[in-house]
């Protein structure tokens, strides 16, 4: 094994652990919440943690095989959290004056 490939492995399993402390920090996040928005993110990094350990994994077996679930996960990962924070930002608008927050106020429209 050459000096380079040493480093290498050594840089591989440096990520590796990077990734797994990452992972346990995710993990008590979205335990911790203490928001729904909290929870979301922490669903995203987690689609970005598992994407990080697939091209780590593909980087040491020096194998392309996981670049198209990776692509998949990265697509999922980023429709799945813009959905959340739609559905999020829709449940958290503030109501507009004289409305209830499901429209127009009727009485409104009635005066005119």
């Amino acid at each position: 094994m050459s000096a380079l490939e040493t480093v290498d492995r050594a840089l591989l399993t440096a990520a590796v652990v990077v990734i797994v402390v990452a992972g346990a920090a995710l993990l008590e996040r979205i335990r911790r919440g203490p928001s729904m928005l909290d929870r979301a993110i922490s669903l995203d990094v987690c689609a970005a943690l598992i994407i990080a350990g697939l091209g780590a994994k593909s980087a040491f077996a020096r194998d392309s095989f996981y670049f198209p679930i990776m692509l998949v996960l990265a697509f999922l990962g980023f429709t799945g959290s813009v959905g959340i924070a739609r559905f999020i930002a829709v449940r958290d608008r503030p109501p507009r004056n004289g409305t209830n927050g499901n429209g127009p106020d009727t009485s409104e429209r009635r005066k005119q």
